[in-house]
């Protein structure tokens, strides 16, 4: 198999990278070596307990953040040779995000944020895309025409899936996209995530344990590090690791690391 095929199934890949903010003693290290490798179409759940490293090893993953040390190639570009602006570009052309907070824009209609990153991109806008994209998340044509205020909010996480999916991505990531959601709604969300993006890569850092289920591996992260990953997960396997990976942080074995 060549090297060009091999990035092309793994479409992330994260080789020893460490992540630390400030500098001197005050410096504080957010990832501490962490080598992971996410596979073209897998759908990985990246969990832990508040500070351990999940929201810095997405940023960090999708290039919004520069590593310490270590490396990180993505769609088969090693981030640290690009410049900001070809690291924009590759994540407009090739990446989709799903928010917690959805990030529509208020002032647009539902087409016209589905459209959002094809504009950006300066692609060219094709109705049967955005068609496409609405079709595959259970949105109807006139729901398209309609403002994120006028639909309810689960046709807004749709819109906003659809709009990850817009662009025909290699990968998806998705920080806490169930975060603010009582549990019926996070399992829609999931199974909607899961059968839109079905041959996508994606990454969710979720502090959930039940939507696991939806998840081919699950990775949990500790002060940093890399503690466990666990293929076809069992939400409650998995919370059982997190109330584990609690009881250390609350008995002191755990150093304050910055973001979550």
């Amino acid at each position: 198999m060549s090297v060009v095929t091999q990035m092309i199934q793994v479409p992330v890949i994260l080789d020893g990278v460490s992540k630390r903010f400030g500098r001197g003693r005050g410096a504080v290290a957010a990832l501490d070596r962490v080598s992971l490798a996410f596979p073209s179409g897998s759908f990985t759940a990246v969990l832990g307990v508040s500070g351990s490293g999940k929201s810095t090893l997405l940023q960090c993953a999708a290039g919004l953040e520069q590593p310490t040390a270590g490396s990180v190639r993505l769609c088969g570009a090693e981030l640290k040779r690009l410049s900001d602006r070809q690291r924009t570009l590759l994540r407009r052309r090739h990446v989709g995000f799903v928010f917690q907070e959805l990030n529509l824009v208020p002032e647009l209609t539902t087409e016209e944020n589905i459209a959002l990153p094809l504009r950006l991109g300066r692609q060219r806008v094709q109705r049967a895309a955005i068609e496409n994209a609405a079709a595959r998340v259970g949105l109807r044509p006139g729901q398209l025409r309609r403002l994120p205020s006028e639909l309810s909010g689960g046709q807004q996480q749709r819109a906003a899936i659809a709009r990850a999916l817009v662009t025909g991505p290699e990968v998806i990531f998705a920080d806490e996209p169930t975060g603010a959601l009582d549990p019926h709604t996070a399992d829609g969300v999931m199974r909607l995530l899961r059968e839109a993006a079905a041959g996508t890569t994606v990454v969710i850092v979720t502090h959930q344990p039940e939507v696991t289920r939806f998840c081919d591996r699950a990775v949990f992260l500790y002060a940093g590090r890399v503690e466990g990953i666990v293929d076809r997960p069992d939400p409650v396997d998995v919370a059982a690791r997190l109330h584990a990976l609690g009881a250390r942080a609350a008995q002191g074995d755990f150093a304050t690391i910055g973001a979550a």
